[in-house]
């Protein structure tokens, strides 16, 4: 279908969303204010998502199917059908799709790949070793004199990395994953790495396998309780921009991560389209490598979008069609937003579900709901999750982003509601 505007055609097309989290909810509400697309479909989506198509992530010959009968772009927000190989086997088909294929989702589908890859290529990270064996990586725990991070090679749900403040953490850390295996076949192998302690932020950048843009930057917190304390989570809340990314920064994260990954992919056979995720350690002002996610953040996509002042639909275009450098350069509203992440009490490990949610309607204009664990049964919105809902909020400055997510965040409630108090924090010590 098209329509004509002045003298210019129009072409409209369906776009299905993979996913069901904030992510996805973020990425399809954004998706659906271009005048190009005539209707968002998200898969399986949530209870705040619209068009929701009754297929799973990793039904992937579902998902071609119904985006050949409907004439879909497709756009992959999880990591796990990307690692599966979904964008290889829409190709296979001649279906347009958004995300890079099985080969460069290896940059997050084994963290022990990625690991080998920045050390060929000289991208800068911690010092690691790698282990299968429980016993022989605890004899070179004992032949450390600092403290380690220990991560499982696999998807873990972004739960697999366990930060050490001692060396009985570390066992208890080498236990867990290799003999308990509390992360199932993701860690049958492991990586003892060096702790870089400093400040921690997320670049990400969108590729098309030969240039990659700059997002806007952003800062998740991953610990589940105020001040970083806690096991990891998928993430707490976000915020956008992070004044801790100046532009200083910024150039070398660009160019000694960003653009030698993307380069050294594409020297090494691979060609990276799609979100490149940075997790960056900001160390005396170097920046480190912690890991690589192959899809935009969950929650720094809500605030990120919120903030977007472009059509993102052209973005992905331009990414599958490798010529993102004929267009201009994104342009971002001069505001801060803000996500506060609604879990429930009890997340990462077990937590009630099934809970209505109410307050839905007493959210102000500056704030949108992003859903994640919902359902929605008999017009009501019940949670279905541990991260249930991102409550982001724009502001004229980060202060007032922060306050107005919290305001939000007050109205909306649910019997075992939980949150962190001190989203955005570490942003304010920097302004």
């Amino acid at each position: 279908m098209d329509y004509i505007i002045g003298i210019t055609r129009i072409f409209v097309v369906n776009v299905l969303v993979v996913g069901s989290g904030g992510r996805e909810h973020a990425l399809s509400w954004k998706l659906s204010q271009s005048p190009k697309i005539e209707t968002v479909f998200t898969a399986p989506g949530n209870g705040g998502t619209k068009n929701n198509v009754d297929l799973s992530v990793d039904d992937i010959d579902g998902l071609a199917d119904f985006a050949q009968k409907n004439d879909c772009f497709t756009v992959v927000g999880p990591e796990a059908p990307l690692a599966a190989g979904i964008v290889d086997s829409f190709n296979q088909k001649n279906l347009k799709i958004f995300g890079p294929s099985k080969n460069a989702a290896q940059l997050e589908s084994s963290k022990i790949w990625a690991k080998n890859f920045m050390k060929r290529n000289d991208i800068p990270t911690a010092r690691f070793e790698i282990f299968e064996d429980a016993k022989k990586a605890q004899e070179y725990l004992d032949s450390l004199d600092y403290n380690v991070v220990v991560k499982a090679d696999g998807l873990a749900a972004g739960k697999g990395v366990i930060v050490c403040n001692s060396k009985e953490e570390a066992l208890a850390a080498i236990q867990t994953i290799l003999v308990k295996k509390t992360f199932g076949d993701a860690g049958n192998r492991i990586i003892i790495e060096e702790r870089i302690d400093g400040i921690e932020a997320s670049y990400i950048a969108l590729s098309d396998g030969d240039v990659a843009i700059p997002m806007a930057s952003s800062q998740d917190h991953k610990r589940i309780f105020d001040d970083d304390k806690g096991p990891n989570t998928g993430g707490m809340g976000a915020y956008s921009p992070t004044p801790i990314v100046d532009e200083i920064l910024a150039k070398k994260i660009q160019e000694k991560i960003i653009n030698k990954t993307i380069q050294s992919m594409k020297n090494e056979g691979i060609l990276f389209k799609g979100f490149l995720y940075a997790g960056i350690m900001i160390r005396d002002g170097e920046p480190y490598v912690l890991e690589y996610n192959v899809r935009m953040g969950d929650p720094e996509c809500q605030p990120i979008t919120m903030r977007m002042d472009f059509d993102l639909y052209d973005y992905f275009v331009a990414s599958i069609e490798g010529n993102l450098s004929s267009l201009p350069k994104p342009l971002w509203k001069n505001q801060s937003a803000v996500c506060i992440v609604l879990a429930s009490e009890g997340y990462p490990e077990s937590y009630p579900k099934n809970e209505e949610i109410s307050g839905f309607d007493q959210i102000p204009a500056d704030s949108y709901v992003f859903h994640a664990g919902t359902k929605k049964q008999e017009n009501k919105i019940l949670s279905n999750g541990g991260r249930v809902l991102g409550v982001t909020a724009l502001g004229d400055t980060l202060h007032s982003a922060i306050d107005n997510a919290y305001s939000a965040s007050e109205k909306i409630s649910w019997p075992h509601k939980f949150c962190r108090k001190d989203i955005g924090k570490k942003g304010l010590s920097y302004l």
